[in-house]
């Protein structure tokens, strides 16, 4: 898209007043300033609604949005687009918004053409894997990220994976100061002309606000001449989950503390004109804040653009902001330290002096003019540089499963690993963890599918795994293609995929002589699968041995096992979710969706909540990380997912795919939420092009599925992983699903 004569039609999509919010002011005086700065700048208003209120919201809104209403958000996505928008700026805050992590935005910006340019205004240090996600998502849908301090830039590149090239930093705005009337002459107790404090916003406990009460005594003892004002209506949520309790202690700790003729609290909510004169009229600002997470304070901003000294808990704006002596720094919840810092101001006139004169200096680029101009200069860069194509996705239907590449793959003694260009590579002969995969994908195609070519592979791989197996239970991987097994080449993976398929041929197979077979080779196998520590291997013996159940529920041997393994699971997990990290291991790489359908398998065959908890969280944690835009964006293995690391892209396989399907129609079956099954369908469809590249993977015609997709696209490897996972997570889902599988999903995934 070309850079339009005009200047950019603007949609500012954040909270409005009459409804009381920092967002709300923020966005309400970016329009205002964009609109001054060129008259021919359109701005239009969609405005966040909060409960279900009603704001009787100014002429310079256009649109509603009740944050918790999905049809609203694809409602707006509908005005946006009709109303000759250019860009969308987003004011966000994870509060404002409807659904999990606040997804409900990400359906309007999917759901939109134009460019987006998304402010932070929260970048926290410490995120949750949530937060984590849910900010990636947000960033793989817009244009440009902008944030409020340059600290922000650093924490989203380190602590998100977002690269700093995609950030820019445009200081939060400040109207322009007024001059100083001179100290209220008539403020009511205080005789003289008393130094005035002040801390102003919506009042909350991490506020801070008795740190500085407890500072009083010390600095009136030094300064008896200070009055205190507490300038602000309680915060909305805070009255609405505890009305006015923690405002009324903090009355009382006036009482208590013998302060009142030195300490005025206004409870309204204030306008810019009275806030700018205010200010003129305070000699030192106080924000002695708790949260050392706080990257931007507009209170802060403003107080710093007017000219205040200013004493303030060094949160990481503050630090920013208050550099270069524009303020002064005291620890955090530390009253002396706040009382020692204020008397030093006031009895310094010099020095609060050359403070606020640094403070004013720094504040000429924060007023609203300078930066409503980055802002216009980013949308019409974002306008002139947009190439985000309007991808939809609408298949008529998913398609019949095909054994017919698998069956060329299979000779009469097994299913061979690999197969560059789709023909078979000889020379790398069999492995076993390959055929008890294409066992419970035959299996289960003959069961369900009633096809003829997996019904003819079942007798052969259920001879190979036959000779596979040792003396000890376990089975040898590696058969050369000169029919000899290579010794010591069993592994728990092996094991692990071995017991998963037996266990679907005991519990799906239609011959009797299949089902016993298969049965006599995993009675031999539950000892040493038990004993399984790899997590990968743990979960495919779970899903065997849960298949297995289905059919024998009294068969102990099989149940201990279920129980140890998913213990170990979920302690595994424990121990993860301690250090801070929603995953099983220190990396997420490969197959991981099937760890989180064995818990869900075993939680449903040992009756054991907790289990099935932990796979739908888990499962929900992979989706929000993985389930970017309309598509599925599987983790890759040019570096895997390490914690605290950047996640790869390229190398996404279809095995993530496959087992996706697979877990999302298990987690259908275990919520009844229909969200999973369109995360399913949406997880086929990677198969079929629905990801990044917008290139197939699967062949409908062959039957046959390239190994992944990187950098160059397409690998030209169609080995036998690929389309056994192909094929097992196609046949996971309803006939009914895979007939009618359509656009996008239109609900958040996290459903636990």
């Amino acid at each position: 898209m070309g850079s339009p004569a005009r200047p950019p039609r603007v949609c500012l999509l954040g909270t409005a007043p009459p409804r009381r919010c920092g967002i709300a002011t923020f966005t309400d005086d970016l329009r205002g300033a964009l609109t001054h700065l060129d008259t021919d700048n359109a701005v239009v208003h969609v405005a966040l609604t909060d409960g279900g209120r009603r704001y009787e919201y100014g002429p310079d809104v256009g649109f509603e949005i009740q944050a918790e209403q999905l049809s609203d958000y694809l409602a707006a996505a509908r005005f946006i687009q009709e109303a000759d928008i250019d860009v969308v700026c987003v004011q966000h805050e994870f509060g404002i918004f409807g659904g999990p992590s606040g997804r409900h935005v990400e359906a309007l910006l999917e759901s939109v053409t134009t460019p987006v340019v998304v402010t932070l205004h929260t970048v926290l240090a410490n995120p949750s894997d949530e937060v984590r996600a849910a900010t990636r998502r947000l960033a793989a849908l817009a244009d440009r990220l902008v944030v409020l301090a340059q600290r922000a830039v650093h924490l989203l590149d380190e602590r998100y994976g977002i690269d700093e090239s995609k950030v820019v930093v445009i200081p939060h705005g400040v109207p322009a100061p007024v001059e100083n009337r001179g100290i209220h002459a008539s403020r009511p107790n205080v005789s003289g002309s008393p130094t005035s404090l002040m801390t102003f916003g919506l009042i909350s406990p991490d506020k801070g606000i008795e740190d500085m009460l407890d500072a009083m005594p010390a600095v009136l003892a030094a300064c008896p001449d200070v009055c205190y004002t507490v300038l602000g209506a309680t915060h909305p949520h805070v009255r609405n989950h505890s009305g006015e309790s923690y405002r009324e202690g903090l009355l009382q700790r006036v009482r208590s503390l013998g302060i009142e003729q030195n300490v005025v609290f206004h409870d309204r909510y204030v306008g810019l004109d009275e806030l700018r004169r205010q200010l003129a009229d305070t000699d030192i600002y106080i924000t002695p804040y708790h949260s050392a997470e706080q990257i931007v304070s507009g209170t802060l901003a403003y107080a710093v653009g007017a000219g205040c000294a200013v004493v303030s808990t060094p949160y990481p704006y503050a630090q920013e902001l208050l550099a270069d002596g524009r303020g002064r720094l005291v620890p955090f919840r530390d009253p002396p330290a706040l009382a020692a810092a204020v008397c030093e101001l006031i009895t310094d006139p010099a020095g609060r002096e050359a403070m606020r004169s640094r403070g004013l200096e720094h504040g000429r680029q924060m007023r609203w003019p300078q930066v409503a101009r980055a802002y216009a200069d980013l949308f019409t860069e974002v306008v002139r540089t947009h190439t985000r194509p309007p991808v939809k996705w609408s298949p008529a239907a998913l398609p019949r499963p095909s054994f017919r590449y698998l069956r060329a793959l299979t000779d009469d003694c097994g299913v061979f690993q690999h197969a560059p260009d789709g023909v078979v590579d000889r020379r790398h002969g069999y492995c076993s963890d390959d055929v008890g995969r294409a066992l419970a994908a035959t299996v289960l195609g003959t069961a369900r599918l009633d096809d003829e070519l997996a019904a003819e592979m079942v007798p052969t791989l259920l001879s190979f795994l036959a000779a596979a197996q040792r003396d000890d239970g376990r089975f040898e991987n590696l058969l050369g293609f000169d029919r000899q097994f290579v010794a010591g080449t069993a592994s728990e993976d092996t094991l692990g995929q071995v017991v998963w398929g037996l266990g679907t041929a005991v519990a799906e197979g239609t011959l009797a002589q299949w089902r016993r077979l298969a049965g006599q080779l995993l009675t031999k196998a539950i000892s040493p699968a038990s004993e399984l520590q790899a997590t990968k291997a743990i979960a495919y013996a779970i899903c065997g041995l849960s298949a297995y159940l289905e059919r024998f529920p009294g068969a102990l041997a099989a149940r201990r096992a279920v129980q140890t393994l998913a213990g170990r699971l979920q302690d595994r997990l424990g121990q993860q979710r301690a250090a801070g990290w929603n995953w099983f291991d220190a990396h997420v790489t490969y197959g991981n969706a099937k760890v989180c359908e064995s818990l869900l398998l075993a939680g449903r065959a040992c009756d054991e909540p907790a289990w099935t908890r932990a796979g739908l969280s888990t499962l929900d944690f992979l989706i929000d990380v993985t389930f970017v835009g309309d598509r599925f964006d599987f983790v890759g293995n040019d570096g895997w997912w390490p914690a605290g690391g950047a996640r790869a892209l390229f190398g996404q396989q279809p095995i993530e795919a496959g087992y996706t399907v697979s877990a999302c129609v298990s987690a259908h079956a275990v919520t009844g939420h229909e969200r999973y099954l369109e995360m399913a369908v949406a997880a086929a469809e990677w198969l079929l092009g629905r990801n990044r590249l917008g290139l197939a993977l699967y062949d409908e015609a062959a039957g046959r599925c390239s190994d992944g997709l990187d950098r160059a696209g397409v690998s030209r490897n169609a080995g036998a992983e690929s389309t056994v996972c192909a094929l097992l997570g196609l046949m996971s889902l309803p006939i009914s699903v895979r007939a009618g599988a359509s656009s996008a999903p239109t609900e958040p995934a996290s459903m636990t």
